[in-house]
């Protein structure tokens, strides 16, 4: 049975847990320094303390890649899968186990190339979970290939006269599937907007999609080098029931307004401009949940042994 505080803002909450931010750290990471990947953790272990999450009802999902790590560095379970197959696990684990928090968290290669179809089929399903797609424009932990989002013309060990095909674009092939309910941007740099999307993002009742810009220092530098650099370059999506971050909106002054639950203006946004804009683009909690229309009995172990015995006795030659 889902407690109530489950139902309104997300399951694995424990209104007792009063547990220091520190619990919820894991190993130190080993990735290199400049790396994008520190603050987007130390903001997860952020929310995790802020929200009460107690670590034995959330789990964190990932796939192949440096941000894939991430299982390795937050004190609650985690399931470090195989390139890719985040999301089809951390399905699983959902959907048998409604009454947990679940995050997945992927690169952009591991997302949008060899897991694509999963990516797509997730949107669709609107499992209540959080989807993390730490974007870097290349795959780190191979050293140096390219990937779906890097730019067109960046050289790689793949193709080192650069990158024939224009960049996909992840926000809008997420706003084109059908049933997609939360799909917003942030980047690194901002961390107190990566924070305040993440917070949403958890709290949002159905698949939240969270594109994180993130700066590798290996081998994309100059990538997200004059955004970062440079405040004007970042454009911040404001309304009141998007991302809301007063402090961050006070030191960005590029801003502009639009209302999440407007899904042309949100696919509008989403196309490429020469300014990076992170914010909430779409949002919709009226979107039908898959956990709540394929409800999965639950099983004693008695139960799980008859079945077990009984599909194989199936097959049996």
């Amino acid at each position: 049975m889902i407690d109530t505080a489950c139902s309104l803002l997300g399951c694995g909450i424990d209104p007792h847990v009063e547990l220091p931010q520190e619990d919820y750290e894991g190993p130190p990471p080993r990735w290199c320094p400049g790396c994008g990947d520190h603050g987007v953790l130390a903001a997860t272990q952020r929310l995790l303390h802020d929200e009460r999450l107690a670590p034995e009802r959330t789990v964190f999902v990932s796939g192949i890649g440096c941000s894939s790590r991430f299982p390795h560095h937050i004190r609650t379970y985690g399931f470090h899968g195989i390139h890719g197959r985040a999301l089809p696990i951390a399905t699983g684990v959902k959907l048998m186990r409604p009454d947990l928090a679940v995050f997945a968290v992927m690169g952009d290669g591991d997302c949008t190339s060899i897991g694509a179809g999963h990516w797509v089929h997730a949107v669709r399903y609107n499992l209540d979970m959080v989807a993390l797609m730490l974007d870097n424009n290349i795959y780190g932990l191979t050293k140096n290939q390219t990937s779906p989002t890097t730019p067109q013309g960046h050289p790689s060990n793949t193709q080192p006269r650069g990158s024939w095909l224009p960049a996909l674009n992840p926000l809008s092939v997420t706003l084109g599937i059908t049933n997609a309910s939360f799909v917003a941007q942030t980047a690194d740099w901002v961390p107190g907007h990566v924070y305040a999307t993440l917070q949403a993002a958890f709290r949002h009742p159905g698949f939240a999609f969270v594109r994180i810009l993130q700066r590798c220092p290996k081998w994309t530098p100059g990538v997200f080098r004059a955004p970062a650099q440079q405040m004007a370059l970042t454009e911040i999506l404001v309304h009141e029931d998007g991302v809301v971050e007063p402090e961050v909106e006070q030191y960005y002054k590029t801003h502009v307004a639009h209302d999440p639950s407007d899904l042309d203006h949100a696919r509008h946004l989403a196309e490429e401009s020469d300014k990076v804009r992170i914010g909430l683009f779409y949002k919709n909690a009226a979107n039908a949940r898959y956990e709540e229309t394929r409800r999965v009995p639950v099983h004693t172990a008695e139960d799980k042994i008859r079945l077990l015995e009984a599909e194989f006795d199936r097959h049996a030659v």
